[in-house]
């Protein structure tokens, strides 16, 4: 098939993957309906009953019918939640209908592997069972509450759901799974008998085969949506028709007995109860894994979506699963508003679903406390929370936004793309130890870690990326004629969290006036540049300065050049606390900080507020390893799903390239709006 030509799709579900569908075949997708039209080949799901339209448009017009299906290292939760990480593309049957031979089968069959496939294969086989990975990867990895024998040999009896194509593709029915059952308790004399639920049967979505077998013959049932390794972790022997389970044990090493004949059956690695002629051939394990996960499947990137190798998409399913699995307690959040939930809910999402959210907080706490779930709240919240003696007991988390923020301001309703959840403190609350505090304290960071801090620091710096990635065009401040010392000074929003708990005190006055009057009496020669906090000059926020205060202690005001621009040109940055401060360490400019910031106290800056608890010396990587890799969470917006901090610079650079949205306007309006309500009310209360 070559480039040019168009393949048609009938299904809705296949046609959102139709990018994918292009990149596997070669061809242009084209929506079709009942026939193929003009198109060269059919694209459709498999064998499947949800097919039969596209093989039969196929079939009128003469086509070649091109299957398309899961791969066998999907993705981490089934169903179109989350695009496959791994599909196929079979052009002569499907793998799981051995009916008729299959291009799997043919790979198997005739194909040759050297000992580097074979050396591939192992490997990767290796990084599965390290990362346990699966088909779906929500199964749970304990078998705590499961009445298992510890003491005596275990079988597993495998289920499968009523009618699926692998069963009758497997030459197998409903009888064959009567067999097997009879043949595992009689062949097992001694040995503990288990049947193994399939999850859409525990779910009761489908109904099964074995559950009424296992119960007329008193064996214990797994219902629980498990891992498989947490099961092969016992070294079961496995019973099964044509489950996929049984090609995992089988590459897990245990033994496996088909009633059926799946995929991996016939090649000589399995007991087989049938037989299909065409497979002559005796395959070792590594052959069959390179011919299944290497030349059969195609895989591509969770959130690029590009074609990418089997290794890369193994790190990203294992990525995926620890995210999920790192969100081992139920949350509910208290008062967060409703335009950051969604971030809020993939970011926390774990076994025991996605976090639930609440207004007031009386009826949340009562909820955690009877529960036992987090309390999650925004970090001012959060802190409030945690000062209350009458909820000890309760885990706190405060959430703030991330260090790399988005393409726009806050303030102005922008998502945030990474957030913080700190069960300790905050990072900016200088009064307290947080979790960021403490990753950094423990200086436990290996050369795998540094590296990928150093690569990612390294991006930052080159794309000129920062925080909030303002695309408003703006000129620096021209080069001093005296050619004086530069200093950049930082303002902040003066009434912020961030400057409240910045240091052991409370910073007197307008924290803006306070820090150029300090640099002034430091610096008397210098040339100092004044930079606002862009949330006080676009949204009204406290903390501005008269004109005349502007004049007097500084040179230059940077109202309209970005962030990056100024760092390029200056000889140092003076802060209170402002990000700013660790954006320009990563630039390698010498920081003075009037505060106590997370990146001071470090060794890499120079502190005029010395932390109380800090005094450890750090390389820069190593902060940047805590700060930006171990301590946030980043969600990417298109696939929503989470995903490291190269994907969310992906999305950054694409949002900067593009015009500034229709809607950003009325976002900046509405966030004046709000932040003008707040003052209202805070001088109403306040007034007597």
């Amino acid at each position: 098939m070559k480039d040019g030509q168009s393949i048609a799709i009938l299904s809705r579900g296949l046609w959102r993957l139709r990018d994918e569908v292009h990149t596997l075949t070669g061809m242009t997708p084209s929506r079709a309906w009942r026939s193929a039209g003009h198109a060269s080949a059919v694209a459709g799901w498999g064998h499947k009953p949800t097919a039969d339209r596209a093989r039969a448009a196929a079939e009128r017009a003469g086509l070649p019918y091109v299957a398309i299906e899961d791969g066998f290292l999907r993705s981490l939760k089934p169903g179109m939640v989350q695009r496959p990480s791994a599909l196929v593309i079979d052009r002569s049957g499907i793998y799981y209908d051995s009916r008729r031979p299959s291009d799997l089968e043919q790979i198997l069959g005739n194909e040759t592997f050297s000992t580097e496939d074979c050396r591939r294969a192992e490997t990767l086989l290796g990084e599965i069972a390290r990362l346990r990975l699966s088909k779906y990867n929500t199964g749970l990895d304990s078998l705590e509450g499961l009445d298992l024998p510890r003491n005596r040999p275990l079988v597993i009896v495998t289920d499968q759901t009523f009618g699926d194509q692998s069963v009758t593709g497997g030459l197998a029915d409903g009888k064959t799974f009567d067999a097997m059952m009879e043949a595992a308790v009689s062949e097992n004399p001694g040995a503990a008998v288990v049947a193994k639920l399939h999850p859409e049967t525990v779910a009761g979505t489908k109904p099964g085969y074995l559950l009424k077998l296992a119960q007329a013959r008193n064996i214990p049932v797994i219902t629980a949506n498990l891992c498989p390794w947490a099961l092969f972790d016992l070294s079961p022997k496995i019973y099964t028709v044509s489950s996929q389970l049984g090609f995992e044990g089988l590459m897990a090493g245990l033994e496996v007995i088909c009633f059926g004949m799946p995929f991996y059956a016939g090649w000589g690695l399995t007991g087989d109860r049938q037989k299909v002629e065409r497979r002559k051939r005796t395959l070792s394990r590594a052959e069959l894994a390179a011919g299944v996960y290497l030349r059969y499947s195609h895989y591509f990137d969770a959130w690029r979506r590009q074609p990418v190798s089997a290794e890369t998409a193994v790190d990203q399913l294992g990525f995926l699963r620890r995210h999920y699995f790192a969100n081992s307690q139920a949350v509910i959040c208290v008062g967060l508003p409703r335009w950051k939930h969604k971030a809020v809910s993939i970011l926390l999402e774990g076994p025991n679903g996605k976090p639930a959210f609440r207004r007031g907080a009386a009826k949340a706490i009562l909820a955690a406390k009877k529960e036992g779930t987090v309390l999650a709240a925004w970090a001012p919240e959060a802190r409030r929370l945690r000062a209350d003696a009458r909820h000890n007991g309760i885990t706190r988390l405060a959430i703030e936004d991330g260090f790399i923020r988005s393409a726009g301001l806050g303030a102005a309703f922008n998502p945030p793309l990474s957030l913080v959840f700190d069960d300790l403190g905050i990072y900016y609350d200088a009064t307290a130890p947080s979790r960021l505090e403490q990753i950094l304290g423990a200086h436990s960071f290996d050369d795998n870690q540094r590296a990928k801090a150093r690569a990612l620091r390294e991006r930052l710096v080159a794309e000129r990326i920062t925080k909030y990635n303002l695309t408003r065009a703006g000129t620096a401040p021209p080069a001093d004629p005296g050619h004086r010392h530069r200093i950049l000074a930082i303002g902040q929003v003066a009434d912020d969290w961030a400057v409240r708990l910045g240091g052991l005190r409370k910073p007197p006055g307008n924290i803006n006036l306070v820090l150029l009057k300090s640099i002034r009496e430091r610096w008397p020669n210098a040339h100092v540049i004044f930079k606002p906090h862009p949330d006080v000059e676009r949204l009204g926020r406290s903390g501005a300065l008269t004109a005349e205060e502007e004049r007097r202690y500084a040179d230059e005001i940077a109202r309209t050049a970005s962030l990056d621009e100024l760092l390029a040109r200056v000889d140092r940055l003076e802060t209170y606390g402002s990000l700013a401060g660790f954006e320009a360490l990563l630039r390698g400019i010498p920081v003075t900080v009037h505060g106590i910031p997370f990146y001071a106290g470090w060794g890499l800056t120079e502190d005029l507020s010395p932390p109380p608890r800090r005094g450890i010396t750090l390389a820069l990587d190593e902060l940047v390893a805590g700060t930006l890799l171990a301590y946030p969470r980043y969600w990417d917006p298109v696939s929503a799903l989470p995903c490291p901090p190269e994907v969310v610079l992906d999305r950054i650079a694409a949002a900067r390239s593009r015009p500034r949205p229709a809607g950003q306007f009325w976002r900046i309006c509405l966030g004046r709006s709000v932040i003008a309500y707040r003052k209202w009310r805070h001088r109403w209360s306040a007034s007597p």
